[in-house]
């Protein structure tokens, strides 16, 4: 039996882009909870007043005070960032990886632990520079909250009107602000995702313990790299968010014109060590929970329907014609 024909980059990523939809449209209520907690006792040594004492209590106040607009703040955002960042690590891992395997003189096709690192973290860095001005505004929309408002507060009417509203303040540079922190964040995440699912999959796979083709082999793979990709990626998430919803102000560039800077953080290694001077270590992970109530389903998700997918579009495709 022939094996099937390879997805060229193009339906890759589109069908990795579904998928992350299917995926964030689960994910987004704990995402809202991991972004209010993680700005909660920001830069604060008594750890400010709590709002909000878990992720449960999050969604709880928020569902109470906000309704289902509430707990889904930034969702169509995220969709067009999820199709950007999932349809890049996705489509463009596995090129990627081949292509750097063939340079490096292994075979195309061979799983080699240092170029799966480095595919995965190539592709993401590319889906996070492609999806930048919709995190930025997906990360302030779920940070607004007109009855419990914590940290900065950015009111948008509609996806359109942020990304108008900053174009209009900040220009084309406003746009970007914290891209740094989003590919150190993505990089991070990028680089255990992939790898981290293909070598529990090809474990399960070669020891006997599930098929290749099962559902429960996806789900498997998927839960062990949701929990390395959160383990991994947790501090550059809260830099993230915290880079992303600062307060900034516009001030003379020394040129003869004006530039808009974080009053916060100059960058996110700034971020990190700020929040570690102050907060302690545990600033770093603070919404961990809800990030990984978030990460755990939204990867396995994501992996699982991708390849689920990817397998009704082959056949699709390749169905013979009548």
């Amino acid at each position: 039996m022939s094996s099937p024909s390879p997805l060229s980059t193009t339906e890759s990523f589109f069908c990795g882009g579904l998928a992350a939809c299917v995926a964030v449209t689960i994910s987004n209520p704990a995402e809202v909870a991991k972004t209010r907690l993680q700005l909660q006792g920001e830069l604060a040594k008594d750890g400010g007043q709590r709002v909000y004492h878990s992720a449960i209590d999050v969604l709880r106040k928020t569902w109470r005070n906000e309704g289902i607009r509430g707990i889904q703040r930034g969702l169509p955002p995220g969709y067009v960032y999820q199709i950007l960042l999932n349809g890049s690590r996705l489509g463009f891992y596995e090129p990627i990886r081949t292509t750097v395997n063939s340079i490096l003189g292994f075979k195309p096709k061979e799983q080699i632990v240092g170029t799966s690192v480095l595919a995965g973290a190539a592709s993401g860095v590319v889906g996070a520079s492609l999806g930048n001005p919709l995190f930025l505004i997906k990360a302030r929309m779920q940070a607004y909250s007109p009855a419990l408002p914590i940290g900065a507060q950015h009111y948008y009417k509609s996806s359109f009107d942020a990304l108008s509203s900053i174009y209009k303040k900040d220009g084309a540079h406003g746009l970007i602000r914290g891209m740094d922190a989003a590919i150190l964040r993505t990089a991070a995440g990028s680089s255990v995702q992939l790898p981290s699912y293909n070598w529990t999959k090809n474990q399960l796979v070669t020891r006997g313990i599930l098929p290749a083709d099962s559902t429960w082999t996806f789900l498997a793979s998927s839960t062990v790299s949701g929990a390395c990709v959160c383990l991994v990626m947790q501090p550059f998430d809260t830099a993230l968010t915290r880079v992303y919803n600062q307060p900034t102000e516009r001030r003379p560039d020394g040129r003869g014109g004006f530039r808009t800077v974080g009053l916060l953080y100059r960058n996110p290694i700034d971020c990190l060590w700020k929040t570690v001077s102050m907060e302690g270590v545990y600033g770093l992970y603070k919404g961990s929970t809800a990030h990984f109530l978030r990460i755990a389903p939204h990867t396995i998700i994501t992996l699982t329907a991708n390849e689920l997918i990817i397998a009704l579009y082959r056949r699709f495709r390749d169905k013979p014609s009548a």
